[in-house]
């Protein structure tokens, strides 16, 4: 959920910023609930291999210490909150918040086995996430009224939501996940 991926940015996704108040609602749930909260983002060098200056596919997109790659203004971030920044090395592409990173190691010395997933995008960061997850593992649940596609090819989020399924992950809306939440509280 960086600015650079919301209206106004780099790399805008459409309706994009639309997802911050269902995310900020399930986030307050997780913290009611006491547990673990991460946010993963792109924390690109000025000169990273997928940007077209180097014959990558995008336009430079949050970019070390910009405002565009600050989380969104309106995201909650809590102060409990893991932050996960990916893609920072020159040479190495990452959609995917387990690529590069230590996610994996963090969520299972939690004893975390099951992963809630939002934000941006759908067909790329989310898609990949989700399927990397599953692969170690973990029980996956995407949260639709949450996510958002690029659909660099129309219907590039609908297929991603439909690979994520087929690797065994579901879908929930933002609604089901804090009623979820509320019921295990009680």
């Amino acid at each position: 959920m960086q600015v650079d991926f919301c209206p106004g940015g780099a790399l805008a996704v459409k309706e994009g910023d639309r997802v911050v108040a269902g995310l900020n609602r399930v986030i307050e749930a997780f913290e009611h609930s006491d547990l673990p909260i991460f946010f993963t983002r792109d924390w690109h060098p000025a000169d990273h291999i997928s940007f077209r200056s180097r014959g990558g596919t995008w336009p430079p997109h949050c970019v070390q210490g910009t405002p565009g790659a600050e989380f969104h203004p309106d995201l909650r971030i809590p102060a409990i909150a893991d932050i996960i920044s990916k893609g920072s090395s020159r040479d190495a592409e990452a959609y995917s918040g387990f690529q590069g990173t230590d996610l994996e190691e963090r969520l299972k010395r939690l004893r975390v086995d099951m992963i809630y997933l939002g934000g941006l995008t759908t067909d790329y960061c989310v898609r990949e996430s989700a399927l990397d997850a599953r692969k170690a593992g973990f029980s996956v649940t995407v949260i639709e009224d949450c996510v958002r596609a690029v659909d660099a090819k129309p219907g590039d989020g609908d297929g991603a939501l439909a690979d994520i399924r087929r690797a065994g992950a579901k879908l929930a809306t933002s609604s089901e996940v804090v009623r979820q939440m509320a019921s295990t509280q009680q």
